[in-house]
């Protein structure tokens, strides 16, 4: 597996991480614990060493998951968890607050160190920015956690180009994790050149479009109740007969390949700066292994140029996420 180094002064990686969300929470019913915990080895037995969770992905099964299966290869690897969400009362107790005031970030940190068997977190992102708590005070709170020797690196996600260059100027910002891929190239227009000037990394969510850049849907695919997609609007039934087109493409370009459509997809990420560094989640070896091997393709500058524009000429349909969800990116 290829290494890249994540920001100017982060850590170095594999090429291609592993999301674990998917395990634990998002996409229907959580899967078997051993199986995962196998499959997360598998994961470090094939190169990978850079691993994504947060505290609210169960809440906590996803990180005790990820502290389970890394325990044997502590030194090894580098697990990136996240702070920023609480329960809310006034929705039954659903994690769909925002809290980053600075005792919840230590108390989430101490939490988030025992349920990862760590005595370190490698990688601390806020969640979501939260509107009601100054981005400095997070940055202080972070950097103090950092001299205290709790954690190694600050990061960001889905957070907006001025509160990246506020937060970065009091804690260096080693990453920002945002959703990109050919499905959602939002990052390009002010999130990429800012973490470029600033010499920061950048770690795609969702790099294969939630699945839909692997081909694995079709029109006719609905979703159950317990998988987050089914409130999304960009999967809705009349979105999904539209938004078929970029998936037909690129099940094109991987026939020019020999390859298939999610190593395209990961490749032109992997192709847009050295230091992207996309999570692809998958609860399954046969994926696992498809994703890795994106890093092993090459697509060369006219292929990247036929990719771009044979996407921008398809009208992708639909919000990426519910109004009130999609508010609290970009911030």
């Amino acid at each position: 597996m290829q290494k890249r180094l994540l920001g100017k002064n982060g850590p170095t990686v594999s090429a291609v991480g592993l999301g674990c969300m998917g395990m634990s929470f998002g996409y229907g019913l959580p899967k078997d614990n051993a199986e995962m915990i196998a499959l997360i080895r598998a994961a470090v037995e094939r190169g990978v060493t850079f691993f994504d969770t947060a505290e609210v992905y169960g809440p906590f099964t996803n990180e005790k998951l990820v502290g389970e299966a890394l325990a044997p290869f502590r030194g090894e690897v580098v697990i990136a968890t996240k702070f920023g969400f609480a329960p809310d009362p006034a929705e039954g107790g659903q994690w769909r607050k925002l809290d980053s005031r600075p005792e919840h970030i230590r108390q989430v940190a101490e939490a988030s160190l025992k349920r990862l068997k760590v005595d370190v977190i490698d990688l601390f992102y806020q969640h979501r920015v939260d509107p009601d708590v100054p981005i400095e005070d997070v940055a202080g709170t972070v950097g103090d956690l950092i001299a205290e020797g709790k954690v190694r690196y600050f990061g960001l996600s889905e957070a907006g180009a001025n509160t990246i260059r506020r937060a970065h100027a009091v804690c260096p910002v080693t990453a920002v994790q945002s959703e990109y891929s050919l499905w959602w190239r939002k990052p390009e227009e002010e999130i990429l050149p800012a973490l470029e000037e600033l010499g920061i990394g950048f770690v795609p969510y969702s790099p294969l479009g939630k699945g839909m850049l692997t081909g694995a849907f079709n029109a006719d695919t609905r979703f159950d109740t317990s998988d987050f997609r089914s409130i999304l609007p960009r999967f809705s039934p009349e979105a999904l007969k539209t938004n078929m087109a970029i998936v037909d493409l690129l099940k094109q370009f991987a026939v020019q390949k020999q390859t298939t459509p999610a190593r395209i997809a990961l490749a032109w990420l992997l192709a847009q700066k050295p230091w992207i560094v996309p999570i692809p989640g998958t609860t399954k070896l046969s994926r696992l292994e498809e994703n890795i091997g994106a890093a092993d393709i090459t697509l060369t500058a006219e292929e990247l140029r036929e990719i771009d524009q044979a996407t921008s000429k398809i009208r992708l349909v639909g919000a990426r996420y519910p109004e009130k969800l999609e508010k609290m990116t970009g911030r």
